[in-house]
C-alpha cells in the first residue's frame, strides 16, 4: 500500500533526523514507501529546503553508483550565538566558582536540551571534517563528549584516571595536572582506537590545560591524529602552551582571587 505524501514526508524527516551522516540509497526509501524515484526526489528536495530554512541542517544528494542522501546536522550560527549568549548569562553567577580555579556548569551539562544543543554546535564546527572517534576524560566530559558523538554519528572513547580491571590491558601516559603541577596518569584500553583514526577530543572545562596536553600525548601513542579539540567552558589563563589548537564555546574571566566572576563571553569557536 502506497503512504500518503504527508506520511511519507513526516517519516522520511523522523528517519533522516535519526540517521545523522549516514548514506541512505535512494532505492532504501523507494521501497520502504513504494513509490518512484522521481517522487522519492521530490521529497528529498522538500525536506532539504526546510531544514536549510530552519537552520536545521544539510541534506545532501550524493551521486554516483554508492550515492545516496546523507543528513548532516548543523545548527545555524546565528542561532548558536544566540543560544551561547544567552547561556552566558545563565552562567554569570559568582555562587559558580568553586575552589582550584574551577568553575560549576554541571546543572546544564545534565539538562537534555542544553546539551542537544552543545553537542549539535560543537558537531557544526566540525562540519567538513573526517572525523572517526571522540575523545573525552572522565568523568563530567563523558554527556559532552556522548552528545556530540550522537550528532556527528561516530563513537566515543572515554579515558581514565586509574586502570579498570574489567577492560583489560591499557595504555597510559603522565600529565602534569593542574595549578600545583601534580604528576598524575592517564590510560586508555588498548582495543579502545585503531592507528591512523582522526580524533576529536572534547572536554568539559580547561584550566590549565594539563588534561589536553595528557589526551594529546595519548592520541600519539595509538598512533592516531588529533584533528581538532573543543571544551565547552575554559578559564582566561594568559599562558597555557599547548600542543593543539583547540577552540572553547565560553571563557570565563575570573577576579585576581578567584573568588568573582568579571565576565564571561563567547569563547573561540565564535571568533570571527
Amino acid at each position: 500500500m502506497k503512504m500518503k505524501r504527508s506520511h511519507r514526508l513526516v517519516d522520511m524527516t523522523h528517519y533522516l533526523l535519526n540517521h545523522p551522516y549516514t548514506t541512505i540509497p535512494l532505492p532504501f526509501f523507494g521501497k520502504a514507501y513504494n513509490a518512484a524515484k522521481s517522487s522519492i526526489s521530490e521529497d528529498i528536495g522538500i525536506i532539504a529546503d526546510q531544514f536549510k530554512q530552519a537552520g536545521i541542517g544539510k541534506v545532501e544528494t550524493l551521486a554516483g553508483a554508492s550515492g545516496g542522501v546523507v543528513f548532516r546536522p548543523r545548527l545555524a550560527e546565528d542561532q548558536s550565538r544566540k543560544y551561547m549568549e544567552q547561556l552566558a548569562l545563565r552562567l554569570s553567577d559568582n555562587q559558580r566558582i568553586l575552589p582550584g580555579g574551577y568553575f560549576y556548569f554541571s546543572d546544564i551539562l545534565g539538562n537534555p536540551e542544553d546539551l542537544r544543543k552543545i553537542g549539535t554546535i560543537i558537531a557544526s564546527a566540525y562540519f567538513n571534517q573526517e572525523i572517526d572517534v571522540i575523545m573525552t576524560m572522565a568523568t563530567k566530559g563523558i554527556p559532552l563528549a556522548q552528545a556530540v558523538a550522537y550528532a556527528l554519528n561516530v563513537p566515543f572513547v572515554v579515558v581514565q584516571r586509574e586502570a579498570k580491571l574489567t577492560e583489560g590491558s591499557t595504555v597510559s601516559v603522565t600529565y602534569v595536572a593542574g595549578n600545583n603541577n601534580q604528576v598524575k596518569k592517564m590510560g586508555l584500553t588498548k582495543n579502545s582506537l585503531s592507528r591512523h583514526q582522526n580524533i576529536l577530543i572534547v572536554d568539559d572545562y580547561m584550566n590549565v590545560g594539563g588534561t589536553m596536553k595528557g589526551m594529546h600525548s595519548l592520541v600519539k601513542e595509538f598512533e592516531c591524529e588529533v584533528v581538532g579539540a573543543v571544551v565547552f567552558a575554559e578559564s582566561d589563563v594568559h599562558e597555557r602552551k599547548l600542543p593543539i589548537t583547540y577552540r572553547s564555546l565560553i571563557r570565563v574571566q575570573k577576579s585576581s582571587d578567584n573568588q568573582e566572576i568579571e565576565l564571561i563571553h563567547l569563547g573561540s569557536l565564535f571568533d570571527q
